[in-house]
């Protein structure tokens, strides 16, 4: 599954985009940089069940905002993305 594929599932699943995640973390102070991942993945679980990929998907767009490592677009294998710049919006909203 690709990572944006995983930021639509979660969409999907809880009615939120990553965007509106990013700004309910950052009220929760989870954006610190001090802050662990798994202490971001305890409160996902908990307030929206979201499981651990899912969940650190998310970490990621909180911590590193919307780009990826270029390694992860294009080319072949069950984790790749079209661009290095995932979309954070809403699936409705998506150009």
């Amino acid at each position: 599954m690709s990572f944006q594929a995983y930021l639509d599932n979660i969409e999907d699943k809880t009615g939120l985009t990553p965007r509106e995640f990013i700004a309910l973390a950052k009220e929760r102070g989870f954006d610190d940089p001090s802050t662990k991942a798994g202490v971001i993945v305890d409160w996902l679980k908990q307030d929206y069940g979201l499981g651990r990929g899912h969940a650190m998907a998310l970490v990621h767009v909180i911590k590193n905002g919307p780009k990826i490592d270029a390694k992860h677009v294009g080319g072949s294998g069950s984790h790749r993305d079209e661009s290095d710049t995932l979309w954070l919006d809403g699936k409705k909203n998506r150009p």
